[in-house]
């Protein structure tokens, strides 16, 4: 993974953090026949091979899952673009874009109001180590881990656990945890968005098991949105998981510097990058996340510097899954077998 290099002469340097948002105010004003026409060509094929997916149940169950994955990729850019409604990102307008991301929101699982007010306190915390606990993946520093206990210690491995990370948490936190705004209990907004996500889910998936019966739901609504829910917390997880990473304590911490340089560039081929709605472009969008996400390339072809900085490939980010604790010595991530344990 590459480093943030310095920018080319007559740009502000890579590192002065802070000087990047004003010219990344460029690249804020969002195109609404773009956006309108992104959301179509995500939703579009989403219902058609729901119903394609639906079709085959007379033919082949293996048809039906098979086709049923395939909706998984849209399934998760639709959250990618909610995840814009969430940064009023998609819309020139607030209020339709909030209604957009809460009728996404549906279909994601995802209770919109409760989840942006979890992803913004994510995006003013994210490398705080005094502010970790909400909507970011548990991180101990190496300090922490030696002072716990045999048994806290063994809990903390198991949630780090490739298995656990990526097999069994996505399931938990879209099918479970979502249902109920842990955290935000005492606010009715947000029990509000909760609970009429769930009506809405209800109500959808009675209208499935009504016409169809429960082999939609086992065969097409389960597998597509498991399928969606590991890969979007699987980019979760290597937008910020990497060795150069970056966390300080409360009293350093500073936002700018924690977003372009705490967020990793993952590059992947362009299929993959069109259905992440370009979301790999992580360190851009910390830096600057009113950016609608179709202009994040644009921001990468128009300056050099950022689009070298935290280069992440898919071959390179698979090696992330082993580091799990901070040393705040070398300031880089470390697995469990690392050297600093040993000390």
């Amino acid at each position: 993974m590459s480093n943030l290099s310095p920018a080319p002469e007559g740009q502000p340097s890579i590192h002065a953090a802070k000087d990047w948002v004003r010219i990344l105010a460029e690249y804020r004003e969002p195109n609404s026949l773009r956006s309108w026409t992104e959301l179509v060509i995500t939703l579009g094929p989403f219902i058609l091979l729901w119903g394609l997916a639906w079709w085959s149940l007379s033919i082949s169950y293996w048809l039906t899952v098979a086709i049923s994955l395939l909706s998984a990729a849209f399934l998760l850019r639709l959250f990618a673009i909610q995840h814009d409604c969430g940064h009023a990102a998609f819309l020139k307008s607030r209020v339709a874009g909030d209604w957009v991301g809460r009728v996404i929101g549906v279909l994601t699982l995802t209770p919109y109001d409760v989840w942006r007010r979890s992803h913004s306190i994510h995006h003013n915390s994210a490398g705080n180590l005094g502010r970790r606990g909400i909507g970011d993946i548990t991180t101990l520093t190496v300090a922490e881990y030696r002072d716990l206990s045999p048994m806290k210690r063994l809990m903390y491995r198991l949630y780090r656990h490739p298995i656990i990370l990526f097999g069994l948490a996505p399931g938990y936190l879209f099918l479970l945890e979502n249902r109920l705004p842990l955290g935000f209990m005492t606010s009715g907004k947000y029990w509000f968005s909760a609970m009429s996500t769930n009506v809405a889910l209800l109500a959808a998936l009675s209208g499935i098991a009504y016409f169809g019966g429960p082999m939609p739901i086992f065969l097409i609504f389960l597998p597509s949105t498991l399928l969606a829910a590991t890969a979007g917390v699987w980019l979760f997880y290597v937008q910020h998981q990497f060795e150069n990473t970056h966390w300080e304590t409360d009293e350093d911490w500073q936002l700018h510097e924690a977003a372009l340089h705490g967020s990793s560039h993952y590059v992947m081929p362009a299929v993959l990058q069109w259905l992440t709605a370009n979301i790999g472009i992580h360190h851009v969008h910390h830096l600057y996340s009113r950016i609608p996400f179709y202009r994040l390339p644009e921001v990468l072809r128009d300056h050099a510097a950022l689009a070298e900085g935290n280069r992440m490939t898919i071959r390179e980010s698979f090696a992330n899954a082993r580091l799990h604790l901070w040393n705040e010595d070398t300031k880089t991530l470390v697995s469990f077998a690392s050297g600093a344990l040993k000390e």
